[in-house]
C-alpha cells in the first residue's frame, strides 16, 4: 500500500487515529505513536512557554523564613497559604493551651511540632521549584499525590479532616476518642492514593509508548 498523500511512495506506517497509510515523510511520531499531520497532537513545547528559572530565589532563605509561621509561604508569593499556615498552627496551639485535647494532648503536641517544621520544609521545596522554573500555584504542596494539582487537593482534604476532628473534640469527645484510635488509617489511605497515582502514570506511559508502527486491523 502506498502513502495516501504521496501515492507513488510505499507506506511505512499508519495513523493511529484515522488509519491513513503514511510514508516516511508524512508520518509524525509523538511519544512513540504514529499520527498523520492532521491528527498529530500539539507538542508541549509549542503549547507552553519554556520554564524561566528564578535565579534570585534562595531555598535556604525560604527554609529559615519558614520557621516563622506564614513567612516562608509569603516569601514564595503564596499569601493565602501563609494565612492557612498561621491559622492551623494557631488552632493547634489553642487546643493545647486550653486543655481541650484531654488524653490526646501528647498527640497534638507532636502534630504542632510536625506542622512547625513542615512549614519550613514546604517553603524550601516550593522555592526549589521556583528556582528550577517549575510552575507553582497558590496551594502547591510538599506532597503532590497523583497529578500536578493534587497538592492543593491534599491540602484541602487535610484541612477538612482537621476541622472535623477539632469539632468532634468540642461536641462529641467520645466520638473523637474512637476516631483518634484509628488515625493511622489516614497514612494507609495516603499510601494507597500515591500508589494508584503512580500506577496510572506508569500505565499512561506504557500506552503512549505502545503505539509502534503497525497496520491497523481491518
Amino acid at each position: 500500500m502506498n502513502c495516501y498523500l504521496h501515492t507513488e511512495t510505499p507506506a511505512v506506517a499508519y495513523c493511529r487515529s484515522c488509519g491513513k497509510p503514511l510514508c516516511e515523510a508524512c508520518k509524525v511520531v509523538s511519544q512513540g505513536t504514529v499520527y498523520c499531520s492532521e491528527h498529530a497532537p500539539v507538542a508541549a513545547s509549542a503549547a507552553q512557554p519554556p520554564p524561566v528559572p528564578a535565579s534570585n530565589v534562595s531555598p535556604g532563605l525560604a527554609f529559615l523564613l519558614g520557621l516563622v509561621p506564614g513567612v516562608g509561604a509569603v516569601y514564595n508569593g503564596q499569601y493565602v497559604k501563609g494565612i492557612i499556615h498561621v491559622v492551623i498552627l494557631g488552632v493547634l496551639i489553642s487546643i493545647l493551651d486550653s486543655g481541650a485535647a484531654g488524653a490526646f494532648e501528647p498527640l497534638f503536641g507532636l502534630l504542632t511540632a510536625l506542622w512547625f517544621f513542615y512549614m519550613a520544609f514546604e517553603a524550601y521545596h516550593t522555592a526549589s521549584k521556583r528556582r528550577r522554573g517549575e510552575p507553582v500555584d497558590e496551594f502547591s504542596s510538599l506532597l503532590p499525590l497523583s497529578s500536578p494539582h493534587a497538592g492543593s487537593t491534599a491540602a484541602a482534604i487535610a484541612l477538612i479532616i482537621l476541622g472535623v476532628v477539632f469539632l468532634l473534640i468540642n461536641l462529641r469527645p467520645e466520638w473523637a476518642r474512637v476516631i483518634m484510635q484509628f488515625w493511622p488509617v489516614a497514612f494507609i489511605i495516603a499510601g494507597v492514593w500515591m500508589l494508584i497515582g503512580r500506577l496510572r502514570n506508569a500505565r499512561r506511559h506504557v500506552q503512549a509508548g505502545g503505539g509502534l508502527d503497525h497496520e491497523p486491523n481491518a
